[in-house]
């Protein structure tokens, strides 16, 4: 009956779905079992009788298999990821749990290993060991840091380089807060896959977290970094589509070299990260490799976040509005107002609006930054309002995330009723790249604004990616120009085309446009004689504190 159990427990190890290897103390591999073979490529005659260390991968220091072994002394078991070499020389990482075993009065040492490198190895490993992201079946962020380690550690011995990349998804957030998180996680696979279809055989990406990627990028010349990333940040130009759906991203790209940029791989991950934030700040869609003054920069963009949010909460007094005046091209006549926020901090002075409206959106902050100014607003709307001139609008902007959020109608409404109050008419302004994936429920409260008498605007025209067919959806009366294409109506280039192409397409769908940023006499006159409706600049007007800009209306 003994013999029987006996062969049963052999049969039942040998069948075993994970590699299993038993050692001796001296130390020497007494038994290996089916899987091994498959996993190693090691027949058990090749390797019985052997030193363990006929598997090394020698990627591994002395102190980490001194760490092994003080964890097996200490708690009587060491687990983790190890890299080993395959029979054919292939190194492989693996997972592995090793634990005494005793018998007949002696010690031996079992070993049991996955091979982690191999994503079809099993669907148990997958759910029992966490090693890899479910969603994208790329490795995640515990197997990228071993994976991280194990190439530090090789490159110290034969003095090669390679680059660390930090991929965040721009504008991401955006699709899962409008489209939920069922279509974002279709986006976030094809994203994976734009981003494997760049890499080069023995590159390695992972997925860290959310949008966040990283990759590990080998280095033979010197330009291959530079190729890399223009390849990953060009990959996302063009849209990715789920369903019959076009979704637009970007994606910002830092890059830390090993050895120059940091000598461990928490190091380099960090400054790959610092400067992945650094391309961020200087407008997304774009790639940088780390630096010491990039950094320095980062430091202070976190330290104004940090600012933003207290302020946001415990200042009110650091908040006021200017008003940029809009006029009448064809006759010279004020047309309206832009409410434009800003933001003055003991410590950082005036910031400005293209610092501190970003952080509060990426810090999911922007409704209190509204709420500054439509209490600015209010107040200043209580001053003179009886001799204001009737018929002008007044513009605020609002972000593409507040529009389904159940906070902004009770926060625009006594805003808009205000505005009527005196005769004005309200407008809501938005940023075109933002209108590009609006959700059936935003569109629709888009046309309950048009029904309130609510004019909808689309800012920075130009910019995005509106189709004529999505253009003619959306449920918007003003377009405004981004003022990029107005620098080009004056000076050398006098370029009219763009501008004439918006105003046709303006005409065609009956919309009405703005040109912003008019500065010189030049531009002004060229877009008086392409007939566009109205304009504001530096040209007729700077923005300006509400008392200041009181005069004008009373005189």
């Amino acid at each position: 009956m003994q013999a029987l159990q006996q062969q049963d427990f052999r049969a039942l190890v040998d069948n075993h779905p994970r590699a299993i290897m038993l050692s001796t103390t001296e130390p020497r591999i007494a038994y290996v079992n089916r899987m091994f073979r498959s996993v190693t490529g090691y027949h058990a005659e090749e390797v019985v009788g052997q030193a363990p260390s006929v598997l090394s991968s020698g990627l591994h220091s002395p102190e980490f298999y001194q760490a092994m072994w003080k964890s097996l002394d200490n708690h009587g078991r060491w687990e983790g990821v190890i890299w080993n070499r395959r029979k054919n020389g292939e190194t492989y990482p693996q997972w592995l749990t090793i634990y005494p075993v005793h018998r007949d009065g002696r010690q031996f040492f079992a070993g049991i290993f996955t091979d982690v490198g191999d994503i079809a190895a099993s669907d148990e490993r997958l759910a029992s060991l966490a090693y890899y992201d479910p969603l994208t079946e790329l490795p995640n962020r515990s197997l990228f840091q071993e994976f991280l380690k194990a190439r530090v550690a090789q490159r110290e011995r034969d003095g090669g380089c390679f680059a660390v990349l930090y991929v965040d998804l721009d504008f991401f957030k955006s699709i899962n807060d409008l489209h939920g998180h069922e279509c974002g996680d279709q986006v976030l696979q094809q994203a994976a896959q734009c981003i494997q279809s760049v890499l080069r055989k023995g590159d390695l990406v992972a997925r860290l977290s959310g949008d966040e990627f990283a990759v590990i990028i080998e280095l033979q010349n010197d330009e291959d970094l530079e190729n890399v990333c223009q390849r990953m940040t060009q990959i996302f130009q063009a849209p990715i589509i789920v369903g019959a759906r076009e979704y637009f991203l970007s994606a910002s790209v830092g890059a830390a070299v090993y050895p120059d940029h940091g000598r461990t791989g928490a190091e380099l991950l960090q400054n790959a990260d610092r400067a992945m934030y650094t391309a961020k700040m200087v407008g997304r869609a774009c790639y940088r490799i780390y630096s010491a003054a990039d950094t320095e920069r980062g430091r202070h963009r976190q330290r104004l976040s940090e600012a933003l949010i207290a302020s946001l909460k415990t200042a009110p007094g650091e908040f006021s509005v200017v008003y940029q005046p809009q006029y009448h091209l064809a006759t010279g006549k004020v047309a309206g107002l832009e409410a434009l926020l800003r933001w003055n901090h003991p410590e950082f002075g005036p910031v400005s609006p293209g610092d501190f409206v970003a952080i509060a959106e990426q810090r999911s902050h922007i409704h209190e930054l509204t709420e500054h100014l439509v209490r600015c607003v209010l107040s200043d709307l209580s001053t003179h309002a009886d001799k204001l001139p009737k018929g002008l609008g007044l513009a605020i902007n609002i972000s593409a995330r507040q529009i389904t959020d159940s906070r902004l109608e009770a926060l625009l409404a006594p805003l808009f009723e205000r505005i009527r109050s005196v005769g004005w008419v309200p407008e809501v302004e938005i940023t075109e790249t933002h209108l590009m994936n609006l959700s059936r429920q935003c569109l629709n409260r888009l046309r309950e604004f048009g029904e309130q008498g609510v004019v909808v605007a689309i800012d920075d025209f130009g910019t995005g990616y509106s189709s004529l067919a999505y253009l003619h959806a959306l449920p918007v009366q003003v377009l405004k120009i981004d003022r990029q294409f107005i620098w080009r109506l004056g000076g050398k280039s006098r370029d009219p085309r763009i501008v004439s192409a918006i105003l046709g397409i303006a005409e065609a769908l009956d919309l009405e446009v703005v040109a912003e940023g008019i500065e010189t006499e030049d531009q002004h006159n060229r877009l008086r004689e392409l007939k566009c409706h109205r304009g504001q600049g530096f040209l007729m007007a700077r923005p300006a504190p509400w008392q200041e800009l009181i005069s004008l209306f009373i005189d």
